[in-house]
């Protein structure tokens, strides 16, 4: 089974935009370039369709294509772990079964996303899921933008769901990393999904970062990661305080066209969305345009953390 792989999960996974063309469509053409530059600078795994890939707004067929993109994009170089927020447990199993079939590493599931869910309905989503599938899974919780919380007493009721490996932690709430490791040990590999306490969040026992702000600066992200996790802390403060303004971005319910838009400033990537995300206004645009313009004027020479030159 392809969950023993995902005890090497660890560093900087980026949620890839979804590039989309001005009649809608996906360019998947231009989705590969993204990856592929990702993966040149240095990125350590990929998060395909999820909350910044715009998972809700993609057909079952666009994500199997999207998946077949960052398969050949990546090149196996590293893993690729697909995002799964459907609206029903049958809905989510028949993504799983394509993800399965077309060779991802892993699936990073949502709860149910049709409403804020009792626990007891939560935790049969995800039974049912892990069912289905050999492939490993990382729970995803997002409480502040979907409104289900999976805490860490519901996840210690999974620890018997062998496929089941890994949670990822965007309430926030830092202190969670401590709770989970008192009532679960090791039992499931600890991932940050918010970017602005990724440095905490990584002292507090994290391995991993699902980040949205690394699409625009990757190199900087992975050197953040690595230097928190090595304990550099006066050299990762220093890259922190630079890239704060930017990665409070990722904690805004717009995060999705706040990204794909700094991403447009630095010819990574367009700023279109998919309804029903729409176009940030003038005003936002300005105040994102200020913020990356400042970055941009005192981006740090990065210290050396083992990342191969770009």
């Amino acid at each position: 089974m392809k969950k023993d792989g995902a005890k090497l999960w660890q560093g900087v996974y980026p949620a890839i935009t979804t590039q989309f063309r001005e009649d809608d469509s996906i360019d998947f053409e231009a989705t590969g370039k993204v990856i592929a530059a990702l993966v040149r600078d240095g990125v350590s795994g990929l998060i395909m369709c999820g909350t910044v890939g715009e998972n809700c707004s993609l057909t079952l067929k666009e994500k199997a294509g999207l998946m077949e993109v960052a398969k050949s994009a990546a090149g196996g170089r590293v893993p690729i772990i697909l995002g799964i927020a459907e609206y029903t447990a049958a809905f989510a199993v028949e993504t799983a079964r394509e993800a399965a079939r077309i060779g991802m590493d892993g699936l990073m599931v949502m709860p149910p996303m049709v409403y804020s869910a009792k626990q007891r309905e939560t935790l049969d989503h995800y039974r049912t899921i892990a069912k289905a599938t050999d492939l490993p899974i990382m729970v995803y919780n997002n409480p502040p933008i979907y409104r289900t919380d999976v805490t860490p007493d519901m996840m210690a009721t999974l620890v018997d769901v062998d496929t089941i490996v890994a949670f990822k932690e965007s309430s926030g709430d830092t202190r969670r990393f401590i709770d989970m490791k008192l009532m679960t040990g090791d039992r499931f590999v600890p991932f940050c999904g918010l970017d602005d306490v990724v440095v905490e969040s990584v002292m507090l026992g994290a391995v991993g970062w699902v980040s949205g702000l690394s699409n625009v600066f990757p190199r900087e992200g992975e050197t953040l990661f690595r230097l928190a996790h090595a304990g550099r802390y006066a050299e990762a403060k220093a890259l922190y305080e630079w890239f704060m303004p930017l990665l409070h971005l990722d904690a805004r319910s717009d995060l999705v066209q706040c990204i794909k838009y700094c991403e447009k400033l630095v010819g990574r990537g367009t700023d279109r969305t998919r309804a029903p995300r729409l176009p940030l206004d003038e005003t936002e645009k300005a105040e994102i345009r200020a913020i990356m313009e400042k970055a941009l004027a005192t981006r740090p020479n990065l210290p050396d953390v083992g990342l191969l030159a770009a």
